[in-house]
């Protein structure tokens, strides 16, 4: 894990860019921020297609440059803009994320999804304080962005509430190359999303709403749904093998259904030190905004005799095949976890429209991994033309289970 000390107490604001600022992240981000004005300036938001959402936080937080990122009509964008008096520059397409970057001393990386890899990089590769939120540059390019981001003497603070609190939970100081040859194991709890006790035969019928009713967080669809199947779990894994440089063996995930703690790490002499409190991401976003200090996020602090209870249990992979093919990819190296990654997103998609059933989602990945041989991962168009290769094999795949339920 890099990271390293960054500049506090300065006369200055901090320039904050954020990366996928219409989603829950995003937004929290902006939240927590808001609270400590004379802290941060937000200098760039960003969105992919929400141009209305985009438009709106623009109006409110007046940053220096904003980005839709999809196709939109920049026409009209800029019109609104105009006629609302925002000074806010505005700029389309996928290529000017590397604008929002630029001048930024902090970028949260919360651009959910493979889209994320290549500004996550570029931020890391401009030797920026990275908040990652995007765990999929790590799952797609795991070596390859540590490599860079060391180059660059980029500082990498992460904000997934897991490995915020793995990080939270080792000796202070730890840098990527220490030695953590004292801890025997890093466990990531995991609620067991809304399908953790429900009849297996059951699991079939389930509905996209129903998937995206979380217990206890507040998310997107798809990261809801990653989380009903524990795909979230497995993605998690691979970005905590990279993250913190070590071996799969030693990272493990518990079922937890509170999701009070948030992850834990075991050490050699029977410790074993955890982070608790309540399910809200302010908690760990601004935890990275203010590292390696502390500062209000605005979440409600936790009650513990209120909370009366906490539980564990181990995955079941006959429930969660998903958790089960995210180690066989991780194990697999080179672009596995790529092509995992980008079945799994076509396979989730697919099942949002409804095109199959929830548990075919885990099938169809599994379809895909069995098909496309892990190549090398040592470049970024490597990395690229392993999940455009997945991806199509995923469609042709959904589009067989439509074919066969029709």
């Amino acid at each position: 894990m890099m990271h390293g000390h960054p500049r506090t107490g300065a006369a200055t604001k901090r320039k904050l860019a954020i990366l996928g600022a219409t989603g829950s992240v995003g937004r929290n981000t902006l939240d927590v921020a808001a609270r400590h004005p004379d802290a941060y300036a937000i200098h760039s938001l960003t969105a992919n297609t929400s141009a209305d959402e985009l438009i709106e936080l623009c109006l409110v937080h007046q940053p220096v440059v904003a980005v839709l990122s999809g196709s939109v009509d920049e026409g009209a964008a800029r019109r609104r803009l105009k006629e609302e008096g925002c000074l806010t520059e505005l700029l389309c397409g996928s290529a000017a994320l590397s604008s929002a970057v630029e001048g930024a001393d902090v970028v949260m990386a919360a651009i959910v999804g493979a889209a994320g890899l290549a500004p996550t990089l570029s931020a890391a590769r401009a030797g920026k304080q990275v908040l990652l939120a995007n765990k999929e540059a790590l799952v797609m390019a795991g070596p390859l962005f540590m490599g860079e981001a060391r180059k660059a003497g980029a500082v990498l603070l992460p904000i997934d509430s897991e490995h915020n609190a793995v990080f939270q939970c080792l000796p202070a100081g730890r840098s990527a190359r220490a030695d953590l040859s004292e801890v025997r194991r890093i466990l990531l709890t995991a609620s067991g999303g809304p399908f953790r006790t429900m009849r297996l035969e059951a699991l079939e019928k389930v509905t996209p709403d129903e998937a995206c009713a979380h217990p206890n967080w507040v998310m997107g669809r798809k990261i809801s749904v990653d989380s009903a199947t524990m795909m979230n779990k497995g993605l998690e894994v691979i970005e905590a093998r990279w993250l913190f440089d070590v071996e799969p063996s030693r990272i493990e995930v518990v079922i937890h259904p509170e999701s009070i703690i948030h992850s834990l790490v075991e050490y050699i002499d029977g410790s074993v030190i955890a982070q608790l409190g309540n399910p809200d991401m302010r908690v760990p976003i601004a935890h990275a905004l203010a590292y390696p200090r502390r500062m209000a996020s605005g979440a409600s602090f936790l009650d513990l005799a209120k909370v009366a209870q906490l539980n564990f249990a181990a995955p079941d992979l006959a429930r969660f095949p998903c958790l089960g093919l995210a180690y066989a990819a991780l194990a697999a190296g080179g672009t596995a976890p790529a092509i995992l990654n980008a079945a799994n997103e076509v396979a989730v998609e697919a099942f949002l429209r409804k095109r199959i059933g929830f548990t075919e989602i885990g099938p169809v990945i599994e379809h895909v991994m069995g098909r496309i041989a892990a190549g090398e991962a040592t470049t970024l168009e490597e990395i690229l033309e392993a999940d455009h290769v997945a991806r199509a094999c995923a469609m042709d795949r959904v589009e067989h289970c439509e074919e066969r339920a029709a």
